[in-house]
């Protein structure tokens, strides 16, 4: 595997491809802004293209006569393993921010920057690339070869009855927005029964919320445990967690962590002791919060997580808590079980797969869907929503 400079721009009938090093940030946060309603500033890319604990990511831009930047395409690395086996772990790709200005649309820029990224993904050394495309882009995907292996949907917890929780369930029709109180009890009673399930290992459980700017280095054992039930699961080291969540630019992000029995309650002392976490991203003000990732080393310390999780959130003014799942994984199980509303038919994003290296192990891994660990913090997004 090597991360050498990239290959040199490669001039084709659609335009100049440009391969992307950070002094080319800049012009890719402009594309960005031209293509996208939520703007992304130079340090966003910086901090999702070069901070990558994983290395850098695969980028590129195509430049018109003139230099006009009319389309980009970014595939970033995420170290990824199958059933703990470390002889798996390997570098796999997702693909993000593929944008084309829209003034220049139509004309066959994507396919030659899909060709040309795929290529260096794959001379890099990386098992394959994966993406969460919409029902717009997933079709061309699929025709340049990618595999479509599953779909992926957005989840919706009502933390009351009141008009945001009406606003937004109308969004998907009249009645859900008039049944929306109905549907919010609907989930308190989950939650509330789900909450008894482990109710007594709860009672030996402290929690606590942290807002320093590290996870405690406890939890990489934790994660290796975890990462034994699953065959496609993105590795959660201190590391990794500290820069996708608490490094972010936005901010928005805050960890949750469960501690075990015998603790003072002091994170800064009880590290030992630390049995998972859950994050939510919230944003002051806002009506909606996402709880983006948890980890815990069972199922009451998850439970517990999403439970304080819903609390926080309630107690910050926000209205709902959204979460993303892919479906038959075990998270869309567990959100289902704490009362989340699955979103209207038809509104599923397509999972899709490249296999670079055909044999790799977890290319086979990748294709069982419903094995994989996939929550909103192993998206390409900083920020969801």
């Amino acid at each position: 595997m090597t991360d050498a400079a990239p290959p040199p721009a490669d001039t084709s009938r659609t335009g100049t491809l440009v391969a992307c090093g950070p002094e080319q940030r800049a012009e890719q946060a402009r594309l960005f802004a031209a293509c996208f309603k939520k703007p992304l500033a130079e340090r966003g890319l910086e901090w999702r293209y070069d901070d990558v604990p994983h290395g850098p990511s695969v980028s590129f831009v195509t430049r018109e006569a003139g230099g006009a930047t009319v389309s980009g395409y970014a595939c970033n690395p995420r170290l990824v393993i199958s059933r703990g086996d470390e002889s798996t772990a390997a570098i796999v790709g997702e693909t993000g921010d593929v944008m084309t200005h829209p003034d220049w649309r139509k004309r066959g820029y994507f396919s030659a920057l899909d060709r040309a990224a795929m290529e260096e993904a794959k001379r890099r050394g990386w098992a394959l690339a994966f993406g969460l495309p919409n029902h717009r882009s997933a079709h061309i995907f699929l025709e340049l070869g990618w595999e479509r292996i599953g779909t992926v949907r957005r989840w919706t917890y009502l933390l009351d009855g009141g008009a945001a929780a009406r606003a937004e369930r109308a969004r998907e029709g009249w009645l859900r927005g008039v049944l929306a109180p109905l549907d919010a009890r609907r989930c308190a009673r989950k939650s509330q029964r789900q909450r008894r399930i482990h109710a007594s290992e709860r009672e030996r459980m402290r929690l606590g919320v942290t807002y320093y700017d590290r996870f405690p280095r406890q939890l990489a054992p934790i994660a290796r445990a975890v990462e034994r039930n699953f065959g496609f699961m993105i590795r959660r080291d201190p590391e990794y967690l500290r820069w996708r969540f608490l490094a972010a630019p936005s901010r928005q992000h805050m960890a949750i962590l469960v501690h075990g029995a015998g603790t003072s309650g002091n994170p800064e002392t009880d590290d030992e002791h630390v049995a998972g976490y859950a994050v939510l991203q919230s944003r002051a003000g806002a009506e909606t919060c996402f709880l983006v990732d948890v980890l815990g080393r069972d199922d009451a310390t998850v439970d517990t997580a999403i439970d304080l999780a819903l609390d926080e959130a309630q107690c910050r003014g926000h209205k709902l808590v959204q979460a993303t799942a892919i479906d038959g994984t075990w998270w869309s199980k567990r959100l289902q079980s704490w009362g989340f509303l699955p979103p209207r038919g038809g509104s599923e994003m397509s999972v899709i797969m490249n296999p670079l290296q055909p044999a790799h192990p977890l290319v086979a891994a990748a294709r069982d869907i419903s094995n994989w660990y996939f929550t909103d913090g192993d998206r390409d997004d900083e920020t969801v929503g």
